[in-house]
């Protein structure tokens, strides 16, 4: 009997791929530049394309396809149109804002209401240690073109839905306005009356039932990451070692002036994840 093979695809997106301006517009003719990835990670797409063929591959041994969803409101804690500086001017794209800047008031939310809350939440990120809160260029708008999964993927997942009467879950997060949502699981910092914040118990209990649990997406360095992280602190240590990362199917956002050195932690993140005991993999060998 096959094993149950679960695929876990993290945030496979539009506004992720570094799709070329004229494949864009030859999706979408007569649109012009309304159609670009607000936030392409360099080879994405290529990503995509292998696990692309990956499904087509082994699609008969998928018990079930998970895939996630960035999903954003223009404005949002992590967008240029939530915060403003001292002279009313919002926040550029890959701007960092501390704990010290909401203090100051080097960066102020655009709703004084709302300043309080950001100094609880930029304190918060802090002392659990995440990522500084950056401000990106908006992505993954509801509803518009980068929210959709990119084409190549998404008619490898209509085409296993078809050929195995199966039905793909789409999982969908960071709805919230007023925290930021990398990991599947859980956000950076949970909002108590928002369930969609709180721990997704159920992919969770979904993905112990697995045997084998492959997984791939972007960022590396960001959303791969954190999903990955939460899914080996929530799942049992039992079920640790069925995670199985394609390594040629995930990419890392490139740094920017003042980042961090986002390839060296998603490196670094590969590399704890095999002494924690995940099998790192590609999509041409696994279950070859």
């Amino acid at each position: 009997m096959a094993l149950k093979t679960h695929l876990l695809v993290i945030d496979p997106q539009n506004d992720f791929m570094d799709i070329p301006e004229a494949a864009v517009d030859s999706q979408v003719q007569g649109e012009g530049p309304r159609f670009r990835s607000a936030l392409p990670v360099p080879g994405a797409l290529a990503d995509m394309e292998r696990l692309a063929t990956m499904i087509g591959r082994i699609g008969p041994r998928l018990c079930r396809v998970h895939v996630t969803l960035d999903s954003h409101r223009v404005i949002d804690v992590a967008h240029p149109a939530f915060w403003r500086d001292g002279d009313g001017l919002q926040a550029p794209p890959f701007t960092m804002i501390t704990h010290a800047d909401v203090s100051s008031g080097t960066w102020t939310p655009r709703n004084p209401e709302w300043r309080g809350r950001m100094l609880d939440y930029t304190a918060e990120l802090e002392r659990a240690g995440r990522f500084v809160l950056m401000v990106w260029p908006e992505h993954c708008l509801i509803g518009s073109w980068g929210h959709n999964i990119v084409e190549g993927l998404r008619d490898a997942v209509a085409k296993w839905e078809r050929d195995n009467c199966a039905t793909a879950e789409f999982i969908t997060k960071g709805t919230n306005t007023f925290t930021e949502h990398y990991g599947a699981l859980l956000a950076e910092v949970p909002d108590p009356a928002d369930p969609s914040t709180q721990l997704n118990r159920a992919l969770v209990s979904a993905l112990q039932q697995a045997e084998i649990i492959a997984i791939a997406g972007e960022a590396s360095s960001h959303c791969v990451a954190a999903t990955v992280s939460q899914l080996v602190g929530h799942i049992g240590e039992q079920h640790v070692s069925k995670i199985h990362l394609l390594t040629d199917c995930m990419s890392p956002v490139q740094p920017t002036p003042g980042s961090p050195d986002f390839p060296a932690l998603a490196d670094q993140f590969l590399r704890d994840m095999a002494t924690r005991g995940i099998v790192l993999t590609t999509s041409d060998t696994f279950l070859a």
